[in-house]
């Protein structure tokens, strides 16, 4: 049972790498001469939350790639963390019923 909460929360930290890749792909290959649309900056921001805080609390920063990468995945891993730490206790409660 506990290899199967580490390989779901090593998927929840997977798709949190492949966000992040993602979101970099396509702001590497847009114009950067088109303004970007509010509701792409929004998406960013919600999907990748450890970059939009730094960016809130220091807008002046830049940030690479590599570290928004890691600390994306983190934070993915972080929520998976505890989503399955819920599930599996409501699972037990379920099954003790």
């Amino acid at each position: 049972m506990r290899t199967i909460m580490i390989s779901r929360i090593a998927m929840w930290a997977s798709a949190g790498l492949l966000v992040s890749v993602g979101w970099g792909l396509y702001f590497a290959s847009t114009n950067k001469a088109l303004p970007i649309e509010p509701i792409v900056y929004i998406l960013a921001r919600l999907t990748q939350p450890t970059a939009a805080v730094v960016l809130y609390l220091k807008p002046a920063r830049q940030l690479g790639l590599t570290w928004v990468v890691v600390t994306n995945a983190a934070t993915y891993a972080l929520i998976g963390l505890v989503v399955e730490t819920i599930r599996r206790h409501y699972r037990s409660l379920r099954a003790a019923s």
